[in-house]
């Protein structure tokens, strides 16, 4: 019988948190506050309404700029991984993209488009879209030629193809892919908020440091690592796991 090993993961956050007290008893509270400072700063937001309006604004541009990507990212990576001449077509293109940091963008964006929601949209859409495009396609060009061949003898069109083979054998890759794709994504929004935005969590870090409220900025960094672990732990994590029998 096999003893299932403990998940010491649970003891992460509360040496981290040890860690943050012991290192913030060094330093005076207006350099680095200790937690409980951070939660003073974030009831005082939360009081009068100014924390879920910062979150509700991340909130709409990181879904408008992921969704868009999701959508694209599909098709591209679909079309690549079935036809080698788009393959051939997107590759310079993709390693072009991936190659330069999605927060360059932010800059010629805001010159181009002006600061606001669009902005910080297209630079989200740059940082996940292409990362996702690539995993996809890897997925699609993988699936063994021995099922699509068995399908088309039993009489598979190219619709009952995509449905019931690409469809189900791709489907781990892209759960994989969602999971890359947000995390580019969350990172973009966060850089392209600090940099040109007058609201939002990365406004929330960015204004935090220009007036020197070290809990303010904290607040935002401990917002911004939350968000993203909740969804790792509560959405993709289960979702990957739930796939991944169908890689088989």
């Amino acid at each position: 019988m096999n003893v299932p090993k403990p998940n010491w993961g649970w003891a992460s956050l509360p040496f981290l948190l040890l860690l943050w007290i012991a290192l913030a008893s060094r330093y005076p509270s207006y350099i680095l506050p200790q937690p409980w400072d951070v939660a003073h700063e974030a009831w005082h937001w939360l009081r009068n309404g100014s924390l879920w309006k910062q979150f509700k604004v991340s909130l709409m541009e990181e879904l408008g700029g992921f969704v868009t990507a999701v959508v694209v990212a599909l098709l591209a990576g679909t079309a690549g991984g079935l036809s080698s001449r788009f393959r051939d077509f997107t590759a310079p293109l993709n390693s072009l993209f991936m190659a330069i940091p999605p927060i360059a963008w932010a800059p010629l964006t805001m010159i181009i488009f002006g600061l606001g929601y669009f902005s910080i949209m297209l630079v989200i859409f740059i940082a996940a879209m292409f990362p996702m495009a690539v995993t996809i396609q890897e997925g699609v060009q993988g699936i063994r030629g021995g099922e699509v061949h068995t399908a088309r003898t039993l009489g598979a069109n190219q619709h009952q193809l995509l449905a019931y083979v690409y469809l189900p054998a791709s489907l781990p890759f892209v759960t994989a892919a969602l999971r890359i794709g947000f995390s580019q994504a969350w990172r973009a929004l966060v850089a392209a908020e600090m940099i040109g935005a007058t609201q939002g969590i990365g406004w929330m870090v960015s204004m935090g440091g220009q007036i020197g409220n070290s809990s303010q900025v904290l607040l935002g960094i401990v917002l911004i690592g939350l968000i993203a672990w909740l969804m790792e732990s509560l959405v993709f994590r289960h979702l990957e796991q739930h796939y991944q029998k169908w890689r088989v």
